[in-house]
């Protein structure tokens, strides 16, 4: 597929679609950010993810970094088991969920 789109479905609700990949993520780094700008709770559903690598990890873990520093809250919905596994073998499965300050609260 080689391609990746986010959709903002309102109200703070993002869906990623397509692939997380080294080729496709790049441009979503700042256009992410910009489009969550004006949200303090974000939810990402990541269901519609077809393929992904390391780089999608990074993505969102850069997208966790990016929502503390900032004091937003950010959190995953239905992420890839690849991206799970990636993350646990890399030892930062923890930080998908750095991001959930409201956890609990949903």
């Amino acid at each position: 597929m080689d391609t990746v789109t986010l959709h903002d479905d309102g109200d703070g609700n993002f869906r990623v679609e397509g692939d997380l990949t080294f080729r496709t993520v790049g441009p979503l780094l700042d256009s992410g950010q910009k489009r969550f700008e004006p949200h303090s709770r974000i939810i990402i559903d990541l269901s519609a993810v077809q393929q992904s690598d390391s780089a999608g990890l990074s993505l969102l873990i850069e997208w966790v970094t990016w929502a503390n520093h900032s004091v937003r809250e950010i959190r995953y919905k239905q992420i890839p088991q690849r991206l799970i596994n990636i993350a646990s073998i890399s030892e930062v499965e923890d930080l998908l969920e750095a991001g959930e300050r409201w956890r609990g609260f949903l």
